[in-house]
């Protein structure tokens, strides 16, 4: 190829990071699974996270001095820290451990640079340094491609979403065949509704993972928010509920009406276990939504009731936690405790705005409260935070992207409004 490499590029090829054989080969597998771990992006199965930072850690148990295995261990303990419900102080406290302890190894490695902006920006939330520290990184390792991933996660965050598209695509030049940045560009594009530029990146996805059930639910989840639920049936014909990639399959019967089947999935998945309390109280309330959207108004607060004891001591324990609040408000409303469920709504959106920074998160916080004013009563508000967010890029509390007109036009869980005429004009017109 007659690469061409500068001094410093032919002096970080000539050190060896680790003498230890075995810890290398840990360390690799560990990078093998980090790169598919991308194909899951709907917070259903990190199992694929889990398994490269176990390997990360036998990294540094057989080499204590193993500096990039230590930075690698902090950068996948930040992203299970951020995806986390069960132990999300845990793993930050462990992030924190492996960035410091890769700071005295080796403090101004890029690879240790990378780590602190990534902990800055997920675990601290502090935007401004982490981009600091980004292009100090850019500059010292040019053709780096997770150094673009990050800038593009964080442009994002921001809302500046011309720039994360320009970061993304950058980062999937550098490494074209890495399915968590295909992934995570492709939900981007969702966001922005732009679905066939998301769907020419899940394809690409799949022709390196063309058995991935997650990457082919993914991909349905575009044809739903289009309207299309033949074609999208067709991909999660061999999905299971409640699998990776099982929501997408459970939200095909809601917009399906197929509510026996729906409730008969969800009664099957509580006889299981739960990997955290949150995921079996947001499964209970799944199964309360399919039965009051079936009509089973006595089975729906039954069922809702189980999740809001569950969710009323999580939100005790964690008063800070966003994600239990906005998830309270919901079940709140099924039981029609309509001054318990607006003020859940609302907490969640003060909570989540100023501890997330991420101005999409914060725009579905905006959706879950049209949702429950909708439930309560008040349709003239909730049609109208719905027209707004029809023009806002948005991760959507009850879709795998934003709402979208076809979404509006089929979900029964909008039914309540169909009856008023500035929904219906709504739903009449052109998606934006």
């Amino acid at each position: 190829m007659q690469a061409k490499l500068s001094g410093r590029e032919e002096q970080a090829l000539a050190v060896r990071p680790t003498n230890n054989p075995e810890a290398y080969d840990a360390y690799l597998r560990g990078v093998a699974f980090e790169a598919h771990s991308g194909a899951t992006i709907y917070n259903e199965d990190w199992d694929l996270q889990e398994k490269a930072a176990g390997f990360y850690e036998r990294a540094v148990q057989l080499d204590p001095n193993f500096a990039i295995a230590w930075a690698r261990l902090s950068r996948m303990d930040t992203a299970l820290y951020s995806n986390s419900v069960a132990h999300p102080t845990a793993r930050g406290d462990a992030a924190k451990r492996a960035l410091e302890t890769a700071q005295k190894l080796d403090p101004n490695s890029p690879e240790t640079l990378l780590s602190l902006s990534y902990y800055q920006w997920a675990v601290l939330h502090d935007f401004g340094p982490s981009k600091i520290l980004l292009e100090r990184v850019r500059n010292m390792w040019p053709g780096n491609s997770e150094v673009y991933w990050v800038f593009g996660k964080v442009a994002r965050g921001e809302g500046r979403w011309d720039q994360s598209i320009a970061y993304y695509e950058q980062c999937l030049t550098l490494d074209p065949r890495n399915v968590g940045f295909l992934m995570d560009a492709a939900w981007t594009y969702t966001m922005l509704r732009r679905f066939p530029d998301a769907l020419r990146l899940y394809d690409r996805a799949l022709d390196i993972l063309p058995n991935s059930l997650e990457i082919m639910a993914a991909k349905a989840n575009i044809y739903q928010a289009q309207g299309r639920l033949q074609e999208a049936a067709k991909l999660l014909s061999g999905v299971k509920e409640y699998a990776p990639g099982g929501g997408i399959k459970f939200f095909q019967l809601r917009l399906e009406r197929n509510y026996s089947e729906a409730i008969r999935t969800g009664q099957a998945r509580l006889a299981h276990p739960f990997a955290s309390e949150f995921e079996k109280a947001t499964a209970q309330y799944d199964v309360a939504h399919m039965q009051f959207l079936a009509g089973d108004k006595t089975g729906a607060k039954a069922t809702a009731k189980q999740a809001r004891d569950i969710l009323e001591q999580l939100s005790k324990d964690h008063p800070d936690d966003w994600r239990f609040a906005e998830k309270l408000s919901q079940v709140c409303a099924i039981m029609g405790d309509k001054d318990s469920a607006l003020s859940g709504a609302q907490r969640a959106i003060v909570l989540g705005g100023p501890r997330t920074l991420n101005a999409y998160l914060a725009a579905g916080m905006e959706e879950n409260m049209a949702f429950v004013q909708m439930i309560v009563g008040d349709k003239r508000q909730a049609i109208s935070i719905l027209t707004r967010l029809l023009k806002t890029p948005y991760d959507s509390r009850f879709y795998g992207g934003p709402s979208t007109l076809a979404l509006l036009r089929i979900d029964p869980l909008w039914d309540p409004l169909r009856a008023d005429p500035d929904f219906q004009k709504l739903c009449q017109e052109k998606q934006p």
